[in-house]
């Protein structure tokens, strides 16, 4: 509409202009300037036929205002020199060679007139020249402010990738060595020991140390994408192995991507840790509802004993995070009688996360007993 709009006033404007002319050189200078004018919106797709059918107008005297718009689109598209010389000779020979016709001109004045019939049309084609000239600069220097910035981009990625690398690689060598070592001293303590008590504290303690290794190097990018992630049974058979009396109860049948399995397995995890040290003695209810999405609700009830200490917030924080990231969402709530709610409602649908997600914890199967 605005282009409609644009083209109309252009059109009326150089058709006024040859109406309101007080000289009529020819008895078909009105005519002819009209053509000019009604066919200068053809500029916008053939600027050559435009400034073709402005020619007959500037010879009959009155078609220079069209020539001038149809020429300054002819050097705002045109890239060929000698084209563009072309239709400048071409009004201004149109110009000058029916006055040379009609009357007699001392060569002085010819040349004159010849020169400022140039100029006239020229200008346009300049004009129309330098401002094409200066968008492909703007383009241009926009287009090397994109490619320095991206510049600058990757190399602060490459930064912040390096030092990760390295920061992995000394949390890996340190807390690696400890973890090892607490896996060897629990196998050196369950083959010495007598007491089965003992023994098998030892053995879950050995198998405790290497699935944290195992998260440690899966965290760090370290293990390969076919580490097979343990169960949701295995780890509520362990928290029920360390005094936790938690039920689970699973229902619905849909598939979920393996970035929403993992999620689902954070969830439960960070759980059921919150309860050993928030709320130690409390018991726990695990549900878990696979339909158009899935709904994982983790409740305890109040806690029985003295809690174990330390700041809250900060896993459930990460776990927040964790869930957002796939897609999903995450809340906390307090119960009437002192107990506390996790709930978290993910997609069963494409995952935001990809396969290699290291956000889902555990090592491989029957490490803890390995």
């Amino acid at each position: 509409m605005k282009v409609l709009a644009r083209e109309i006033l252009i059109v009326g404007l150089c058709a006024s202009v040859a109406l309101i002319a007080p000289d009529r050189p020819f008895e078909w200078s009105s005519w002819t300037s009209y053509l000019g004018c009604f066919a200068l919106p053809l500029r916008l797709r053939w600027p050559g036929l435009a400034a073709l059918l402005c020619i007959p107008g500037v010879a009959g005297g009155l078609g220079w205002a069209p020539a001038f718009v149809a020429q300054y689109r002819v050097g705002r598209t045109e890239r060929s020199v000698p084209i563009m010389v072309l239709w400048v000779t071409a009004l201004t020979a149109a110009s000058i060679v029916p006055v040379m016709l009609t009357e007699v001109i001392p060569l002085g004045s010819l040349l004159l007139a010849t020169a400022f019939a140039f100029g006239l049309a020229a200008a346009p084609t300049a004009l129309g020249v330098l401002v094409a000239t200066r968008r492909e600069l703007t383009r241009s220097l926009q287009e090397a402010r994109r490619a320095r910035a991206a510049e600058l981009e990757a190399q602060e990625t490459s930064a912040r990738a390096s030092e990760r690398a390295r920061i992995a690689r000394e949390i890996h060598d340190a807390v690696g060595h400890h973890a090892t070592l607490i896996a060897v001293e629990s196998a050196a303590l369950a083959a010495t020991t007598s007491d089965p008590v003992v023994r098998e504290t030892a053995l879950r303690l050995r198998g405790l140390a290497k699935e944290s290794l195992a998260e440690m190097r899966t965290a760090l990018g370290l293990l390969s994408s076919g580490v097979t992630y343990r169960s949701l049974d295995e780890l509520i058979d362990r928290a029920r192995s360390v005094g936790v009396a938690v039920t689970l109860s699973e229902s619905g049948s849909a598939d979920l991507s393996p970035a929403v399995e993992r999620a689902v397995f954070r969830v439960v995890q960070e759980a059921l840790t919150n309860v050993t040290k928030h709320a130690p003695g409390a018991s726990v209810s695990v549900d878990i509802f696979r339909g158009p999405s899935v709904t994982v609700t983790v409740a305890n009830g109040p806690s029985s004993e003295v809690p174990l200490g330390g700041d809250g917030g900060q896993g459930l924080h990460g776990l927040s995070e964790r869930v957002r990231t796939v897609g999903g969402t995450f809340r906390t709530s307090r119960r009437p009688d002192g107990g506390f709610v996790v709930t978290a409602v993910l997609p069963t649908g494409t995952s935001k996360v990809g396969e290699n997600d290291s956000t889902f914890g555990g090592g491989e199967r029957g490490a803890a007993t390995a």
